[in-house]
């Protein structure tokens, strides 16, 4: 099969190397254009885009879908499958090219969390288990039939940062099993089942991940560790804004106002919230490294 591959981030990189050391041609890939970071202001570019050169695939880097130069470059690969592994939302006359169509590997079990952010929202919500899912794409988002699905447990202390890596491990090995399979013409389409409740994966943004300590302990850990390592929950002790990577659930505390916070600037720092203390285990205080609250505490005082 003749490949084009569409991702950005890391957790597509995976899947892009297991279609490189598969049995499948990859004559393309596209990716985001490279972005001004750091402190020196310089273009990064994708982790696929550098993982791509250093196999010397071909990289196209549009910044429109729709320009007619880009659409006669696509055409030209002659492509007989596009794969799409974290991207962005395609235009129909991008994934109807391609002889076989265009699949996509979504981070959760469709049809639930839908989205830009499933692994975050899983977590946030509790889930015990959660998965990826190859689908083709269609015109509306995250909708189409699906082909195959792998499941992933999540414990109980799972980040969203260890449910990524889990997910694009056996997301890589779904990709190639979805790709074989439509080679070969023997494979599932499973149109997506209209589900009563549906949970929803929407995009997180920065100002959106401030603690709400007025909820049970359980659900306020949750959503720390749905955040942790990224972009992370935050919270304010004594007026400096500090993230939170990670808590524990500690003595009951129904009688205290959810959000007070105490500490003895030695080892601990806990927060009441509606039922018990949480016990603040990793942080990081802007301009400083993420560390162990009693590394924090070493070198500053809290009037909590």
């Amino acid at each position: 099969m003749r490949i084009v591959f569409m991702g950005t981030p890391d957790f597509a990189v995976a899947s892009l190397k297991a279609l490189v050391e598969s049995k499948h041609e990859v004559v393309a890939v596209i990716t985001a254009t490279d972005k001004v970071a750091g402190r020196g202001n310089k273009l990064r570019p994708s982790p696929v885009k550098v993982y791509a050169e250093s196999v010397d695939l071909k990289v196209l880097q549009p910044k429109n879908l729709k320009n007619e130069v880009f659409l006669e470059e696509l055409a030209a690969l002659k492509a007989d499958l596009q794969v799409v592994v974290a991207f962005r939302m395609l235009p129909t006359l991008v994934f109807e090219m391609p002889e076989h169509g265009c699949i996509n590997l979504h981070g959760s079990l469709l049809p639930q969390y839908r989205g830009a952010a499933p692994i975050n929202w899983a977590v946030i919500n509790g889930e015990k288990e959660t998965g990826v899912t190859s689908f083709f794409i269609q015109q509306e988002i995250d909708t189409g039939a699906m082909i195959y699905q792998e499941r992933l447990t999540i414990g109980p202390n799972m980040t969203a940062g260890d449910v990524h890596d889990g997910l694009m491990a056996i997301g890589a090995k779904l990709v190639v099993k979805t790709v074989d399979a439509i080679e070969a013409g023997d494979h599932p389409r499973d149109e997506q089942p209209t589900a009563a409740i549906m949970k929803k994966a929407p995009k997180i943004y920065k100002e959106t991940c401030a603690i709400n300590w007025d909820q049970p302990a359980e659900d306020v850990r949750n959503f720390i560790r749905g955040l942790s390592p990224y972009p992370a929950a935050y919270t304010f002790f004594d007026e400096k804004r500090c993230k939170v990577f990670k808590s524990s659930i500690g003595s009951a505390c129904t009688e205290i106002k959810p959000g007070t916070a105490c500490t003895d600037n030695k080892t601990f720092i806990r927060v009441a919230t509606q039922d018990f203390f949480l016990e603040i285990e990793e942080v990081q205080l802007a301009g400083k490294k993420r560390m162990k609250v009693e590394d924090l505490l070493r070198g500053i005082n809290f009037n909590l």
